[in-house]
């Protein structure tokens, strides 16, 4: 439905967009995800027509929407868009809903039918008569939400729609973008500083770095395939090392860590430079001498060098030769008697290794 191609975009000197390519069909929750200042909000707002590209195209059942005036205006009538702060005038709740309608010339009763639909979709009904600027800012980013809706358009865009919110306002908008996806058909494409958002709510995420997509993928795939090494990091990776390719076998290949084998089942070249990403969640950590070594699985002996809380968990980080975290919970920390010094056992099999190409900057 949407295709971007080759979308750039320059403000004076500098590129904030350089070659966005990618696709989002008919009824998809696309994600776009990305270091702060990558462009994400600038993307948005070239498919919202709030601004042009400088290069490429945007296209919505293969037409350019920036080709012209009229074109421009037949999309926008497509589109709803919510920002990452509402914006609330000075009346009543209505009255901030129904400002698409008016727009469009819709008469009192139409207009007072569909804001009464729309405010009860986001589960706001009994608030037609209450000032906006009265309510909270989970109840105004509803509100937002209830304007987008209002004209039922066919694409609705977020910028960041949860980004002040508090975790009971975000699950609560979360499940409206759901339900709205689910029983409208309504293509959605939000952007989000929040990654495990995009995990839970979209259907493909595409990631934002030095202007382009790093990667797009299903949510199992940008958290547990990352392109590379740099994706890897953003997604909550823990421990991306680098090495080299010592010998490339059948079943698995083996690399070499700064002296420290680890087997991977993943194939390069001998010789090649790589970076291995292995999730913390992955790493099993027992007392020194446990977890022994099969074809299959990795057992490296280490030393605990710090063992911080994380929530209701902790992150023990163990000196391998080099650095390996792993996340367990504080019962099994204290079971172990893990403490900085102790002598351990970090094991994982050669299936949780993934492998990318080393980057040179």
């Amino acid at each position: 439905m949407i295709e971007l191609a080759d979308v750039s975009k320059q403000f004076d000197d500098k590129t904030v967009l350089d070659g966005v390519t990618a696709r989002i069909g008919r009824g998809e929750i696309f994600a776009v995800i990305g270091p702060s200042g990558s462009g994400k909000s600038t993307l948005l707002r070239l498919i919202d027509l709030l601004d042009t590209p400088t290069g490429g195209a945007i296209r919505i059942d293969g037409v350019d929407i920036h080709a012209g005036k009229e074109q421009s205006l037949r999309t926008r009538r497509m589109m709803g868009m919510v920002f990452q702060k509402p914006a609330a005038f000075n009346s009543t709740v209505t009255e901030n809903v129904a400002i698409g309608l008016r727009f469009r010339g819709a008469s009192e009763s139409v207009i007072r039918k569909k804001t009464r639909d729309a405010l009860a979709l986001v589960g706001l009904a009994g608030y037609e008569d209450r000032r906006a600027r009265t309510l909270s800012g989970g109840e105004m980013q509803r509100v937002a939400l209830a304007r987008a809706m209002v004209i039922e358009p066919e694409i609705l865009l977020m910028d960041e729609p949860t980004a002040n919110l508090d975790p009971v306002s975000v699950e609560k908008i979360e499940e409206l973008v759901l339900r709205i996806n689910r029983d409208l058909g309504t293509t959605i494409l939000f952007s989000t500083h929040d990654m495990y958002q995009g995990q839970r709510l979209a259907h493909r995420i595409g990631v934002l770095m030095k202007g382009v997509f790093a990667q797009v993928g299903s949510p199992r795939d940008i958290f547990t395939v990352p392109a590379s090494s740099e994706v890897a990091r953003f997604v909550g990776t823990e421990n991306v090392v680098e090495g080299v390719v010592e010998a490339d076998g059948n079943d698995f290949s083996v690399v070499d860590v700064g002296g420290v084998r680890v087997r991977t089942k993943f194939s390069f070249g001998r010789g090649e430079n790589v970076c291995l990403c292995i999730r913390s969640e992955d790493i099993r950590i027992a007392p020194a001498g446990g977890g022994k070594a099969t074809p299959g699985k990795n057992a490296l002996p280490g030393i605990v060098a710090s063992v911080s809380p994380r929530g209701p968990f902790s992150r023990v980080t163990v000196d391998c030769g080099f650095a390996l975290s792993s996340v367990l919970s504080w019962k099994a920390v204290d079971d172990l008697d893990l403490r900085e010094g102790s002598r351990v056992t970090a094991s994982f099999t050669a299936e949780s290794v993934h492998v990318v190409r080393a980057t040179r900057n």
